[in-house]
């Protein structure tokens, strides 16, 4: 007999989690169910060798693209999802992120909510992550309601230096907000935590954040090792009635009253698309035929500013941003895009990353003496960039767009590092590998012809279906989406609780 729940939610990353914990305290029987385990603390989770030359956590799964080339995409199956891995930063977007706006080589279509709206949902996200950070810093700052609950983490003498020689030179370079407790983060290793896994309680992850939270209570619970297949629709055409998973290689099932999606966006895109049915041939949810269209994923590059006269000496190094060229207040007249700190680039992630093969003594070098920036412009929405399904595989054919205001920001940012005394910047883009900004396959509007989910994140087809991941958003603006993610998973999660 199959298990039965009030609501099952697919995903523990920040999405599933986030909603977790909105809804925890309503009282509804809650089953989560994740395809991953929990991670274990072990000696690799501190060894940058085994993580970034080894890829010790990296998934083995594959995608296709449609140049018919396999790829590793760098997605991470844990509780937690690929939040346990993140660089925990925690922005708002912009005001002007939720507004129509032209850019160089497109126009963003805004969103169907105002900043305003979200704003609320923005600050229980906040407070679930522990979000350090302050409202004064950064010129592009939106309204809150109330000062952050942290002050933001401390810079490093060298990161304080740099912070000073930005400002000399006109540049505006402001705290990241951060969902890091840095004593007990380091308590564990003198580490960064960009891109190291989280095996403590030292990032506020999606796991020892909203996730904890929603366990906390006695009527949720959560299945790990449960792999997703599809989800089973009544006759109608109009109820979701079974999550149908595998869990130590048998098939089970669970029924409930409500399923909410929140694998991530190239994840649930493809479990709705496997979902068909004679009342939805084409994927759940999917009389749009949006699903799985407007694949945005971020338009990045690494920067290494090298000062070979001064030695980097920061441990985590991840604490400033500027936004001086997100707005269109430039020379372009456009939107450019974001500039923050990665976290400190050691010889052996610079190894692992060398565009040729190079000593072990070469690249520890160049590291002592380099400031690791990570640049970010966005990924306008495109119904032919999108997630399908072959044969049970994943197939990406991303459509990359906005370049030439990506590249505008690589010649602003370059400038702006050597005026401020790093006479050597050297820059790397990212492809498609890099995934972890992934969004838009089950865009949000109000209109049911034009998206997939509503303004409270329901299947506008499935009245029962709710998708509570980056799927949802309308578009990637220029900043990190974890938080805004999280805010619309609250924002679901109170409009369930009204209606049980």
């Amino acid at each position: 007999m199959a298990e039965t729940a009030d609501i099952v939610i697919i995903g523990s990353g920040v999405g599933g989690a986030s909603l977790a914990h909105s809804l925890a305290p309503s009282g509804l029987h809650i089953v989560i169910l994740e395809r991953g385990e929990h991670l274990t603390d072990t000696p690799e989770a501190r060894d940058d060798v085994a993580i970034f030359q080894k890829g010790f956590y990296r998934s083995s799964e594959e995608w296709l693209g449609t140049d018919g080339e396999s790829f590793l995409p760098g997605n991470y199956y844990y509780v937690g999802g690929n939040s346990k891995f993140f660089g925990a930063v925690m922005y708002r977007y912009r005001r002007e992120d939720f507004s129509a706006r032209p850019h160089m080589d497109g126009a963003s279509p805004g969103w169907p909510m105002s900043y305003d709206e979200l704003s609320p949902w923005y600050d229980r996200a906040e407070a679930i992550f522990r979000v350090r950070g302050s409202t004064q810093q950064d010129p592009t700052e939106p309204a809150h309601a109330k000062p952050y609950a942290y002050s933001p983490v401390p810079d490093e003498p060298a990161i304080a230096a740099v912070r000073k020689r930005l400002e000399k030179v006109g540049i505006h370079p402001s705290s990241l907000p951060l969902a890091i407790d840095l004593d007990t983060w380091l308590g564990r290793a003198p580490t960064g935590w960009d891109a190291f896994p989280n095996t403590g309680e030292g990032k506020i992850d999606a796991e020892v954040g909203p996730l904890k939270s929603a366990l906390d209570y006695p009527n949720v619970r959560m299945v790990t090792g449960a792999r997703v297949t599809r989800l089973d629709i009544n006759e109608s055409g109009r109820r979701v009635v079974a999550a149908v998973y595998i869990k130590d290689g048998v098939e089970q099932r669970i029924s409930a009253g409500r399923f909410a999606v929140a694998a991530g966006a190239v994840q649930s895109a493809a479990l709705l698309l496997r979902s068909t049915s004679t009342a939805h041939p084409t994927g759940l949810g999917n009389s749009s035929d949006q699903l799985g269209r407007n694949f945005m994923n971020h338009n990045t590059t690494a920067m290494l500013a090298i000062d070979p006269f001064r030695r980097n000496s920061s441990v985590y190094q991840k604490t400033i941003a500027f936004n001086d060229f997100y707005n269109e207040n430039n020379e372009h007249g456009f939107p450019l895009g974001n500039v923050q700190l990665l976290g400190h680039i050691t010889g052996n992630i610079l190894k692992a990353n060398f565009p040729v093969p190079a000593p072990g003594w070469l690249t520890s070098l160049i590291a002592r003496h380099a400031y690791g920036w990570f640049l970010t412009s966005e990924d306008l929405p495109n119904p032919q960039s999108r997630v399908t399904v072959r044969d049970d595989r994943i197939v990406m054919h991303w459509i990359r767009s906005n370049m030439r205001a990506h590249k505008a920001l690589i010649a602003k940012t370059r400038a702006v590092m050597r005026k401020a005394g790093f006479p050597i910047v050297l820059t790397h883009t990212f492809g498609r590998k890099t995934t972890s900004h992934q969004c838009g396959t089950a865009r949000m509007d109000s209109d049911p012809k034009t998206s997939v989910v509503d303004l409270d994140c329901r299947s506008h087809d499935v009245e029962n279906l709710y998708i509570t991941d980056a799927s949802v958003l309308p578009t990637s603006a220029a900043v990190n989406p974890a938080l805004t993610v999280s805010a619309l998973a609250i924002k679901a999660g109170a409009s369930i609780a009204r209606q049980a």
